[in-house]
């Protein structure tokens, strides 16, 4: 008898970011596993019209009657409105909707509202409690990464049997232009990819910056990402820099530019403070090209030896690490061979495999 699993859907419908890209990685594979009876869950009213559309044949769907932030609300307080008639409920977003009766299964992205609460908006700012409510109801916990499987066990105290790690996948782009992409950045570039919020700390490679357009003058930062919270401090740190000509906030892109963009880079600068995965550390990598990354959170853990790690916070390293990326050809090369051999360690269909099999442990155990 299949199992009835109902999933979080509601990451499909907003702006696309790397969450988004994990749900629909499931759902693109999971609604046709014989093993398994898909429902997508919108917790949202606001694109109930589109849910049906958004799914692929395999797939049944619902929708909850409340807005999320309601749901949300109330389910740090209590346990309605809940999901009944399913063996498991997954909730892919620090979430999971109380299950009345089934298992509940809630995806763990990183800690940042719990280790740097003043770098995540109000909303996000609830993960905490959210999360502790479901612990209280038996929940178990998965994470994309070793690393905050780890920090869930020692820091949270979460019984090690109720943490798993499914490691993400990642998407190999089509082979993208790199002419285009210079075309769109106007010239040579660095590019960044990721929400203009203050984890990402992308006030700090402005400051970074500085110093490399101290010897290479003409080049360009190129940001890849829609605005978030906290955007507002790094459009005055451009605005103040000697050179605010030359930063692109190109905002979202589709993946036909996003592939261009990335195969016109000298490098991806990848400075967050604070990481629980990092696809696109494995998206440049898989493009060939050279990263230069924080050495914080999972970053080490996805980038292996096949990138340039620095500080979180360390300006000045960081430039110099991308002024030896842009003189040292031998190096670039190697990092470019590793990268692209790296990438063959993750894959979505490996992510879903191990997902399916995990529903299975939890329902049957």
């Amino acid at each position: 008898m299949a199992i009835r699993v109902a999933l979080d859907i509601t990451p499909l419908f907003g702006p696309a970011t790397g969450i988004g890209r994990v749900t629909a990685a499931l759902v693109q594979r999971l609604g046709s596993d014989p093993s398994l009876a898909m429902t997508g869950v919108l917790i949202s009213r606001r694109a109930r019209h589109e849910l049906s559309r958004r799914l692929p044949t395999g797939w049944d769907h619902r929708a909850m009657m409340l807005p999320a932030r309601a749901c949300h609300w109330l389910w740090r307080r209590g346990d309605h409105p809940r999901l009944v008639g399913y063996d498991l409920v997954h909730g892919i977003n620090y979430v999971v909707p109380p299950a009345g009766g089934g298992r509940e299964l809630v995806a763990v992205h990183d800690l940042t509202a719990w280790r740097y609460p003043q770098l995540v908006d109000a909303h996000s700012a609830h993960n905490p409690a959210l999360l502790a409510r479901a612990l209280a109801r038996g929940a178990h916990v998965h994470t994309g990464s070793r690393f905050v499987a780890d920090e869930l066990i020692h820091d949270l105290g979460i019984p090690a049997e109720r943490v798993h790690t499914v490691i993400n996948g990642f998407t190999p782009s089509e082979s993208g232009s790199g002419e285009h992409g210079r075309q769109l950045a106007g010239g040579r570039y660095v590019v960044a990819i990721g929400t203009i919020e203050p984890r990402k700390d992308y006030v700090g490679l402005v400051e970074a910056m500085e110093h490399v357009w101290s010897r290479f003058p003409d080049l360009r930062l190129v940001i890849v990402g829609r605005p978030g919270w906290g955007a507002d401090r790094f459009e005055n740190a451009v605005s103040s820099c000697s050179r605010p000509r030359q930063v692109a906030r190109l905002g979202y892109v589709t993946d036909e530019e996003r592939a261009d963009l990335l195969a016109g880079a000298e490098a991806l600068a990848y400075p967050s403070v604070y990481e629980g995965f990092g696809l696109p550390v494995l998206e440049a990598m898989d493009a060939g090209v050279p990263v230069v990354a924080t050495a914080t959170g999972s970053i080490p853990e996805v980038a292996g030896a096949a990138a340039t790690l620095v500080p979180p916070g360390d300006p000045e390293a960081l430039a110099g690490a991308l002024m030896t990326m842009l003189d040292d050809n031998r190096l670039r090369a190697k990092l470019i061979e590793m990268g692209r051999e790296r990438t063959t360690m993750f894959s979505w269909d490996g992510f879903a495999d191990d997902m399916v099999a995990l529903y299975h442990r939890l329902v049957l155990a």
